[in-house]
């Protein structure tokens, strides 16, 4: 089973509890880094907001069916007062639990059911070469997504970094360009250092279109047969002559950091 498709099973194992992305990674058998990126690229969403949108939905569910007894739904949560469960409850939902009672159905709210993989997801990615790669400083337009909401990086490419990942499954993605210096740039562009690092470099061939594929891929399939573990670094995405960002169409490497 892919890393992706164990944290699923893990999470449906544990609707009732709060479960962290720690314990989730180590069942996976990866990284909280590697599982991070591998449960976003197969299903745009982060990992966190998942197993609280399923605890949550549960919960719903059982009193959307007319539950009498609140705080008793809220404990089978794994939440430990009437209070929390009320403020995570209005965060998923837009509404308190005794009104979801009092409507007792989930129509038209943001309910988070069960994912399953998406099988068309699966392409053919090559072995990866491993580099050695020097002192990075890039330059350029950073902003800050969730998986939920990365469909605005395409506008931005270039150099592409994602680093500077959150708990809460957000992560800042940069479109710039490699730089001499931080000196004299202008105050509103972003800015990271990476430093000398091993790489394994993967290449995604054809149109753009199908990098969420070869990304999904990579994440899932490949990396974890090639034994190789990932650090818990920014990875990136080079665009070079071989890219034709007219047409998208060409080969883009993509640079995921591993330990020695």
């Amino acid at each position: 089973m892919s890393p992706v498709a164990i944290a699923l099973w893990v999470v449906e194992a544990a609707l009732d509890r709060e479960i962290t992305l720690a314990e989730i990674a180590a069942r996976s058998g990866v990284s909280r880094f590697h599982l991070s990126r591998a449960f976003g690229a197969a299903t745009g969403v982060s990992l966190i907001r998942y197993a609280r949108g399923r605890r949550l939905t549960e919960a719903a569910r059982r009193l959307a069916a007319g539950a009498r007894d609140i705080l008793g739904v809220a404990l089978d949560a794994g939440y430990g007062s009437h209070e929390a469960f009320t403020r995570a409850f209005r965060d998923q939902f837009g509404l308190s639990p005794e009104a979801l009672r009092a409507r007792a159905s989930l129509a038209g709210l943001p309910a988070m059911e069960i994912i399953t993989m998406d099988q068309n997801l699966n392409v053919p990615v090559s072995a990866p070469r491993l580099e050695e790669a020097p002192l990075m400083l890039i330059a350029g337009i950073g902003e800050r997504y969730r998986f939920e909401t990365n469909t605005g990086i395409p506008a931005q490419w270039t150099y592409g970094v994602c680093c500077n990942a959150d708990g809460a499954g957000s992560f800042e993605y940069i479109a710039g360009v490699e730089v001499s210096d931080f000196n004299r740039l202008p105050a509103d562009l972003a800015r990271i250092r990476l430093p000398a690092r091993r790489y394994a470099v993967f290449t995604h061939s054809g149109h753009i279109a199908g990098l969420r594929a070869t990304v999904y891929s990579i994440w899932n399939n490949a990396l974890p047969a090639s034994g190789l573990e990932v650090a818990d670094a920014p990875d990136f995405e080079r665009y070079d002559a071989r890219f034709d960002p007219g047409t998208g169409h060409g080969d883009v490497d993509i640079f995921i950091p591993v330990k020695s």
